[in-house]
């Protein structure tokens, strides 16, 4: 393998662009993982309200708390043809996110696998031919104008899948470039990184800056100026043979990933250090690397315009995303 009351949604997703592949994560949410959709005259089919409407008839109120405010919750995951990776800890989570801002998601747990699997039969993803993409949003609903959560009675669910692709093989042959961000994270005790919510402002402000500095990514610090994550993606690095990642109280999100590549080095006894480190860390590392459902392992071989190590993506780095490969199969769920 390479290393490698209405809205239109269409207006928020911009359907055209989705077509043609441009982003919105990795990531970012959305970034790396978008393809093209081809031809570009296919319909997408989002799921709303429980029932899939075409996209130009999906339309969400002016009055939905989640466009007023940013109030709810949200989930990106990921198809190897048709097999979810990691499906029932991605629903776990919304779930926690949900349950940490006081919504309730009207969907029972047992429609969830079915539903996923029409929403990516209905747009002809995560088969043979093609991995999925599929987000979750859910929003506080429609309400009156007022931060109020009780003046919203019904929650809106939205599911929107499409093609996904990893990011280019050259990005994973040479690796990526990041800057440290002025940005600084969120107090946890002000948002905690554990809530995936829509409100992704502070992830967003970040970005601009990694996209004027011409780079792929930020690295945020937090109050302390610790290390943290990138906006989309959980942080690595590797000094003196031992791989270091920032601790989860250092204000993060606790990747999927990052947990399973985790496990993978501890089960080759590879040394692994989570702890609370500073900029000069990673100025100073032998290699570093990011992680999220879309990218799997990605090398960084640049920050703030230095080179990590020797300027090339590193072995360790490599080992660990063949770990990481050679074990997907364990985390794929039908």
């Amino acid at each position: 393998m390479v290393w490698g009351e209405r809205i239109l949604a269409s207006r928020c997703w911009d359907c055209r662009r989705l077509r043609s592949g441009q982003g919105i994560r990795g990531n970012a949410p959305e970034g790396p993982g978008f393809l093209q959709r081809t031809p570009t005259d296919i319909t997408m089919w989002i799921y709303l309200d429980d029932r899939f409407v075409k996209e130009e008839e999906a339309v969400v109120s002016v009055f939905d708390h989640g466009f007023l405010y940013g109030d709810g919750v949200y989930e990106t995951i990921r198809s190897y043809g048709s097999q979810i990776f990691m499906r029932d800890l991605h629903l776990a989570r919304l779930r926690r996110s949900a349950d940490a801002i006081g919504l309730t998601i009207p969907i029972p747990e047992h429609r969830w696998p079915a539903l996923l699997h029409e929403a990516m039969t209905r747009n002809d993803v995560g088969h043979e031919r093609t991995d999925a993409y599929l987000r979750i949003t859910i929003s506080r609903g429609a309400g009156d104008i007022g931060l109020d959560p009780a003046l919203c009675p019904t929650p809106t669910v939205v599911i929107m899948t499409k093609p996904l692709h990893p990011p280019s093989p050259e990005q994973y042959r040479i690796g990526v470039n990041l800057i440290v961000a002025q940005t600084r994270r969120n107090l946890p005790s002000a948002l905690s990184p554990k809530i995936k919510t829509t409100n992704f402002l502070n992830n967003i402000l970040a970005k601009r800056e990694a996209t004027a500095a011409g780079a792929f990514d930020s690295i945020l610090l937090n109050w302390e100026s610790h290390l943290t994550e990138c906006t989309v993606s959980n942080l690595f690095f590797v000094r003196a043979g031992r791989l270091c990642t920032p601790a989860l109280a250092c204000g993060l999100l606790d990747g999927i990933t990052r947990d399973i590549v985790i496990s993978l080095a501890r089960k080759a006894q590879i040394p692994v250090d989570e702890g609370h480190f500073g900029i000069e860390a990673i100025h100073t590392a032998d290699e570093c690397f990011l992680t999220n459902t879309s990218m799997e392992v990605m090398p960084v071989t640049m920050v703030d315009g230095h080179p990590v190590g020797n300027g090339t993506p590193g072995l360790l780095t490599h080992q660990l995303h063949t770990y990481f490969v050679a074990n997907r199969a364990r985390f794929l769920e039908p």
